[in-house]
């Protein structure tokens, strides 16, 4: 089959992700001409551990760049690429780039115990201020000091502890670099001096070379290396651009550079970011470098949002519990449509990955239940809780002094337009779809920064960030909604919904 006529020059975006790799091309206005993904699995060998095999997101990440380059065909001309990808998830490398185990996952809560050690050894409040972090397992900190004490063999033969992003930079390039949305997931990173923490890192003990040197998101790292450009036929050198993470890239992607608008990236996690002049000083929120030049980015979010729906599509859906189609999340969105607010006194408590980041003993639940009830109703019921968890992290934003005026979707669950609305009518404000995804957008226009395409932040956004659908909240189903976010905040409290890491 030939291929449709593409444009003369385009932009590459990488992205080694949760459930897989993907490298999309876009074309110079921000459109998305074609993607190719490659799929790799979670393993969770024992309750709260979340790992993947790292060699996978190397051969993910060339697959789906071969792939895409091959669909391109030999006509446009690749300008640069750009990577982002999961964080924080880190693998431990020796000096030739090789994992020597497993990739710890941002949703892998083994390091508990660490975590605690750090806000015990430097207090909350202080290593707030001095990295933007709470410290908890979810970060890179901690799981570092977990593999030095359990698998202190690898922990010695590692010669840098890379995160996805990272390791896929260095496949491509030969170089050994991260940016500072990486660097501030590991809670080693100073926030307000933008590098890593000497001192910091002298108490814990921890060697710096072992971590990459810290450029800019827009900065090119190198040339693709010639056997690469070989084997997927290229007869010119490409430059590489750093990228940045998956989350900030898709504030970018956006166009959420300054206060007021919030970015969710709709994923099998949920990341929200709002952009600040400034760190905020409350405690649950982590902060972030942007990967534009000047402000910061606020962070909270939800590890099983897009994969607790994903999970009740494929057990209620899909058949036989198989991973759903395109076609069952259409039924699903039809079906919790026909439900009247309040999903018919179902509610779910979406936590259905052993743990939240701020509680690992946090657990899932759903009450309400009747053999009277429909499926539809325990589809809207999933839609809804991971709505009332949203709406407790909005207001944590909101009550710490950023503005959120509206919330900016982008992500494969934009399908969703059930979803879509409910979360306007349960946040209170404008839900604002982004077509396509931010974060690979994002990229893209990191991609073009980097090459000069674009000769300011502002005018890659201009070209490149189409928002979609706009959906106003509807009052009267608002107050339905205050009365059973109530009883959401009263479940997720409740001892029986929690259980212990072991």
């Amino acid at each position: 089959m030939s291929a449709a006529p593409y444009p003369g020059e385009v932009l590459v975006a990488i992205d080694v992700g949760t459930s897989g790799a993907r490298a999309a091309i876009f074309d110079l206005e921000g459109r998305r001409i074609l993607e190719v993904r490659r799929a790799y699995p979670i393993a969770s060998p024992r309750p709260g551990w979340a790992e993947q095999d790292a060699r996978r997101w190397r051969a993910g990440a060339l697959s789906a760049l071969g792939g895409a380059l091959r669909t391109l065909g030999s006509g446009p001309r690749v300008r640069a690429i750009s990577l982002t990808g999961q964080c924080p998830t880190v693998v431990p490398v020796d000096a030739t780039g090789r994992p020597l185990g497993p990739g710890l996952m941002y949703r892998d809560n083994r390091a508990t115990e660490e975590a605690a050690e750090f806000r015990e050894r430097f207090g909350e409040a202080a290593i707030h201020r001095r990295t933007g972090h709470l410290p908890a397992a979810f970060h890179i900190g901690p799981k570092l000091l977990w593999l030095r004490r359990h698998r202190p063999d690898v922990f010695r033969r590692a010669a840098w502890f890379l995160q996805p992003r990272d390791l896929a930079v260095l496949t491509l390039t030969g170089e050994v670099a991260t940016d500072g949305t990486h660097a501030a997931a590991t809670l080693l990173f100073n926030l307000r001096e933008r590098r890593w923490d000497e001192a910091l890192l002298r108490d814990l003990n921890l060697d710096p070379g072992c971590l990459p040197p810290i450029r800019q998101s827009s900065d090119i790292v190198g040339e693709l290396l010639a056997p690469l450009q070989r084997r997927f036929g290229l007869s010119y050198p490409i430059p590489v651009v750093l990228g940045g993470a998956d989350s900030q890239a898709c504030a970018l992607g956006a166009g959420v550079v300054a206060p007021g608008p919030v970015s969710e990236m709709a994923g099998s996690s949920t990341c929200l970011n709002a952009a600040v002049p400034a760190p905020l000083d409350e405690l649950l929120i982590t902060h972030y470098t942007h990967v534009v030049p000047g402000p910061y980015t606020t962070e909270t979010g939800l590890n099983t949002t897009g994969a607790a729906v994903e999970w009740l599509a494929g057990l209620l859906y899909g058949g036989r519990g198989g991973r759903p189609r395109s076609a069952d999340y259409a039924r699903l969105d039809a079906e919790a449509a026909a439900v009247p607010a309040g999903a018919d006194g179902i509610l779910v408590l979406p936590v259905l990955g052993d743990g939240e980041r701020t509680d690992p003993t946090l657990r899932g639940a759903m009450t309400g239940l009747s053999q009277r009830q429909s499926r539809g109703a325990l589809a809207r019921a999933m839609l809804e809780g991971v709505a009332f968890a949203m709406r407790g992290q909005l207001e944590l934003l909101s009550g710490a002094g950023a503005p959120v005026e509206e919330l900016r979707v982008s992500g494969g669950d934009t399908r969703l337009t059930t979803w879509n609305r409910i979360k306007a009518d349960v946040l209170g404000i404008p839900v604002v779809s982004v077509p396509g995804d931010a974060a690979t957008t994002g990229i893209a226009m990191l991609a073009g920064i980097g090459a000069g395409v674009y000769p300011t932040v502002q005018a890659a956004i201009e070209r490149c960030v189409h928002l979609g659908d706009r959906i106003e909240p509807d009052p009267q189903v608002r107050t339905l909604y205050d009365g059973m976010y109530a009883e959401y905040q009263a479940l997720a409290g409740a001892d029986v919904v929690r259980r212990p890491v072991r």
